[in-house]
């Protein structure tokens, strides 16, 4: 008996390579990767202050007194009894000259240099940047403890040689009695002006901004305390800035001495 052939199906068969593309096919693009992201440093609305006597030709002395005394290390030899400013206390017969009520910034990073910086009010660009040889830290816990004198010390010039007093260069820096080393004047950085930048809107407080916390942690935190400080002009050698606490009964927490000998 003869058998019957087998019958065909009637349905077309896929090729693996249709099949490949018609699923490759199918399957989305992978989405675009996100652009790098870049941080955008805050711009700069702080205007010039109006009795600006910034000079705009810097010498190369004073570049390199900054750089070598930079690297001088932080001393505290033995404490001493207290002899601010230039030794002797002011007399009290002089003659001395109020100023307006300005504003300062103490800034740093907690294990670095603190700096001050002096506007006229919180919105004017700085008109001096002076770095202290004393660590931010070790600022805040002598400030926790009770008052701070701070006397920067510079040797007088010749006649000849005319410069204001917060125009000096270099200064020797006592803290309460202990000399500390040298504090700089230098010229305000752009780190510097960001963060009076960002401090644009305070007018006094204290708080701690970001820095470099994402790498170096708590220690990359760079804290500041901004106030009103009252100057007082004794003569064209002598100033001192008197920080004005809301509490006045207290008197000032720190007092800062510019002081030519």
């Amino acid at each position: 008996m003869d058998q019957e052939p087998p019958q065909l199906s009637s349905t077309p068969r896929t090729s693996v390579s249709s099949t490949l593309s018609s699923s490759i096919s199918s399957k989305k693009p992978p989405p675009p990767a996100p652009p790098p992201t870049t941080t955008t440093t805050p711009q700069l609305s702080l205007l010039e202050p109006a009795n600006s006597t910034k000079k705009k030709n810097r010498t190369r002395v004073f570049r390199v007194f900054r750089n070598v005394f930079r690297s001088f290390p932080i001393i505290t030899p033995a404490c001493r009894l207290p002899s601010l400013p230039g030794g002797r206390l002011p007399d009290s017969n002089s003659r001395i000259i109020a100023g307006a009520r300005i504003t300062g910034t103490l800034f740093g990073y907690r294990k670095g240099r603190v700096s001050i910086s002096i506007q006229e009010n919180p919105r004017t660009l700085p008109t001096v940047v002076v770095e202290l040889a004393l660590q931010t830290n070790v600022l805040q816990k002598e400030m926790n403890v009770g008052m701070v004198r701070i006397a920067l010390e510079c040797e007088k010039r010749e006649k000849k040689e005319k410069i204001n007093l917060l125009e000096e260069p270099l200064w020797t820096m006592y803290c309460n009695g202990k000399k500390n080393g040298y504090g700089v004047k230098r010229e305000a950085t752009e780190e510097d002006l960001n963060v009076m930048e960002i401090l644009k809107p305070v007018s006094m407080g204290a708080g701690v901004l970001p820095g470099k916390s994402d790498v170096e942690g708590p220690d990359g935190e760079m804290t500041y305390m901004r106030a009103h400080f009252e100057r007082v002009v004794k003569s064209k050698d002598a100033e001192t800035l008197y920080m004005l606490s809301p509490d006045t009964n207290d008197g000032p927490e720190l007092s800062i001495f510019f002081v030519r000998i």
